[in-house]
């Protein structure tokens, strides 16, 4: 988040509170610089494309395979990027309210403790499609913290209208493909664009 000069809510409920780093030190990680430097166009197409990897958590090479299938895709490349990058499982989680971060979804997933259409599915990456049913695990369905997760997520609003939470708030299903609008955090994607196409 200070590399990025931005919160990126990585940390769960720890970016809700006081403990959060980026209230207290907002400055870039490092020695404080005797004066800011102004930024090439190439820095700030990587710092950009570093931005968005880190926000859902993707290493440098499936980013790239994002990427070059968003530019098979009918439609603006960079909006189909973020599109496939929505669509991911652990993000799917999150964005649900079952994980207060990617990172703790990605956690519950390679458990073993999410269900895709009564599979189990331990692939954080996995694409979901419209239909498809999300439940938990026995043991996921009985934890305090997911039932915590949910309740916050309600009372704060931030369930995506792409999908929609059982009333148990154990099950959920996609009712349609996110669009450009559910993604919350400001990004160019433009800018990633135009880097990968050098």
């Amino acid at each position: 988040c200070r590399r990025e000069g931005l919160k990126l809510f990585l940390k769960g409920q720890k970016c809700m509170t006081d403990k959060c780093i980026f209230n207290k030190r907002k400055n870039p990680p490092g020695p404080p610089p005797k004066r800011k430097p102004k930024a090439s166009g190439y820095a700030t197409q990587l710092r950009e494309k570093q931005k968005v990897k880190r926000v859902y958590g993707v290493l440098e090479r499936p980013f790239r395979n994002y990427f070059e299938r968003a530019t098979r895709m009918k439609g603006i490349t960079g909006e189909n990027l973020l599109i496939l990058l929505e669509r991911r499982l652990d993000n799917a989680l999150y964005r649900l309210g079952l994980a207060s971060s990617r990172s703790q979804a990605r956690n519950f997933i390679t458990h073993g403790h999410i269900r895709v259409n009564g599979r189990r599915v331990d692939i954080p990456s996995y694409k979901v499609a419209i239909g498809d049913s999300i439940s938990l695990g026995d043991k996921l369905k009985a934890n305090k913290v997911v039932g915590e997760n949910v309740e916050m997520a309600k009372n704060a609003g931030l369930i995506a209208d792409w999908m929609e939470l059982g009333e148990d708030g154990k099950t959920a299903k996609v009712v349609k493909l996110p669009s450009r609008e559910n993604v919350d955090i400001p990004i160019k994607e433009n800018v990633i664009v135009e880097l990968y196409s050098k």
